[in-house]
């Protein structure tokens, strides 16, 4: 019994170890990429904008630049949601091709005899492949929007996509779904989710 458990723990701790290492290992390709932009001066301001119907509440939003997750925010509380807009990365990075990915996870917002909506968590995300130029800036804005009509199911509905922010304009220019987003099959994953009254 107690080699078992012993088994089991030395298992868990190789794990660990091997989920930190990967970890330092994109940290330190992100940070070599950050360096080499700050020395060629091509830089990206990128943020998210929230205009989800009112039957999704935004609980968590995660951003991943180049294989390396550079932001991370998780807020049941409902101040997450409220946000029109804010920044989720500005920095610099080394001039050529990059990506840049969102995740954003909602859960229903329902009352009375929708409430049952609540239950029910929906997560959609978007990738977008782009070019720094050197000694320039790039501008980009991830979308959250709900999608179809009173006839589309409610897994169906949420939508992201990337667009381009024009520096001179101020116009945004809409981005197709890159393969292998979620968006691109025009498909969102929902899951039931797991409550404490649920246990």
């Amino acid at each position: 019994m107690y080699g078992e458990r012993l088994t089991g723990i030395e298992q868990e701790v190789s794990a660990l170890k091997d989920r930190v290492f990967r970890s330092r290992a994109r940290l330190a390709v992100l940070r070599d990429t950050v360096l080499r932009g700050v020395m060629a001066g091509s830089r990206l301001v990128a943020t998210h904008r929230n205009i989800m119907g009112s039957g999704f509440r935004l609980v968590k939003i995660v951003v991943v630049l180049d294989g390396a997750q550079v932001f991370i925010r998780d807020d049941d509380t409902g101040d997450l949601d409220k946000l029109d807009e804010f920044e989720i990365y500005d920095g610099n990075l080394v001039p050529g091709p990059h990506r840049i990915g969102v995740e954003l996870t909602y859960q229903g917002n329902g009352y009375g005899v929708f409430s049952y909506l609540r239950d029910y968590s929906f997560t959609n995300s978007a990738v977008h492949d782009f070019d720094a130029p050197k000694d320039g800036e790039v501008k980009l804005v991830s979308v959250g929007f709900e999608k179809g009509n009173i006839t589309t199911e409610m897994q169906d509905r949420p939508a992201v996509e990337w667009q381009t922010i024009d520096a001179g304009a101020g116009k945004s220019k809409r981005i197709p779904p890159a393969r292998g987003s979620a968006n691109a099959g025009a498909a969102a994953s929902a899951e039931k989710a797991e409550g404490e009254s649920k246990k």
